[in-house]
């Protein structure tokens, strides 16, 4: 008989279970009390009775697990001394969606050499995370394999469902069964309702296909995730001034749904150009500052050093410190960023006490 199956698949390797994973690399109190905290800010954020503002801060994309470490010790300090005005949290993106091909992420392939060694990829994501959470350092990331929030999941405070997989039906049925607060975020288009209604879809209970904690397929149910929000990140033009916002919140109320979101400062709303995202900044704590409650938080790209490199490139000649995707903010001036932030929340949260 004529083959049937696997005609243009190459190999397939099987990997450790999630729980295998876990036993390898397990969570002890205090590194489960970073992660419940961060959640437990984020959701007190949302809902209002806590009036600081929530920062998700970091790479683009993680590729040195060194670098980025060396980045979460300097953050995770910063957290500390501003903790009173602002709600810090270290973006820890590992998977990138790409619009045709490119390099996928350091889960998918580590080694920045296209072996894709995912074995290799989860172990250390998960370990970074751990390492992370360590510090004090709340971790947030984008899901974008539906696979991969049963090996990391634990270790993360916040997840993104990203522009292009707000429509997916996989990622709205994930994100229903997901521990923390998710952000949802507009399409590359600019659409804002097919992000309110992955968040209703979210909310509610599903039941799909998924591999438990020992690997094998499985029928996930859910409960639903009350704490999905938006994400404004820009489309064919900006939409983070303040009638943007309006519009957004108009969208919301329509749909049921609280009038809280968060402004990713790169992206669209940048126009991809690092230097641009002190412009949006300013401009939101331009907007807390006259009275806008509706703006939870934001997104901000940074990294040890400015701009980015090209890749793919021989891993050894990459600088360190340096993103090898979307453009990101230097060190330095997120620290500025941070503490003028911090300035300005300040202010307004003792006028509110």
């Amino acid at each position: 008989m004529e083959q049937l199956h696997d005609l243009r698949v190459s190999t397939i390797k099987r990997l450790p279970s999630p729980r295998a994973l876990k036993k390898q690399l397990p969570v002890d109190d205090h590194i489960a009390s970073t992660v419940c905290k961060g959640r437990h800010e984020v959701e007190h954020i949302l809902n209002g009775t806590d009036g600081r503002l929530l920062v998700i801060v970091g790479p683009c994309s993680i590729h040195s697990v060194d670098a980025a470490l060396d980045y979460a010790e300097k953050l995770a300090g910063i957290r500390e001394e501003l903790q009173n005005e602002l709600c810090i949290m270290m973006r820890v993106y590992f998977e990138k969606p790409r619009t045709t091909v490119g390099w996928k992420g350091f889960i998918n392939d580590p080694h920045l050499d296209d072996s894709y060694d995912i074995e290799h990829g989860l172990y250390y994501a998960r370990k970074l995370l751990i390492d992370i959470n360590a510090m004090g350092l709340p971790a947030a990331t984008e899901f974008l394999d539906p696979i991969t929030p049963q090996y990391v999941a634990d270790v993360v405070s916040w997840a993104a469902i990203g522009a292009r997989t707000i429509e997916s039906q996989t990622h709205r049925q994930m994100a229903s069964g997901l521990s923390m607060p998710v952000g949802f975020k507009n399409s590359t288009d600019g659409r804002l309702g097919v992000a309110v209604d992955a968040i209703c879809s979210a909310m509610h209970p599903h039941s799909f296909l998924g591999i438990d904690q020992d690997g094998f397929s499985s029928v996930i149910t859910t409960k639903g995730n009350p704490c999905g929000h938006l994400v404004l990140r820009g489309g064919p033009v900006p939409n983070y001034d303040a009638q943007s916002i309006a519009g957004a919140r108009l969208l919301l109320e329509k749909a049921g749904l609280p009038q809280t979101l968060l402004v990713d400062c790169s992206h669209a709303n940048s126009g991809k150009k690092h230097a641009q995202q002190l412009k949006v900044w300013e401009d939101i704590l331009g907007q807390k500052a006259a009275g806008n409650r509706s703006i939870a938080g934001v997104m901000i790209e940074s990294n040890l050093c400015s701009g980015n490199q090209p890749f793919p490139e021989d891993p050894e000649k990459l600088r360190y410190g340096v993103s090898i995707t979307d453009e990101c903010i230097s060190w330095e001036e997120t620290a500025r960023m941070l503490h003028e932030g911090a300035e300005i929340m300040g202010g307004l949260i003792s006028k509110e006490v």
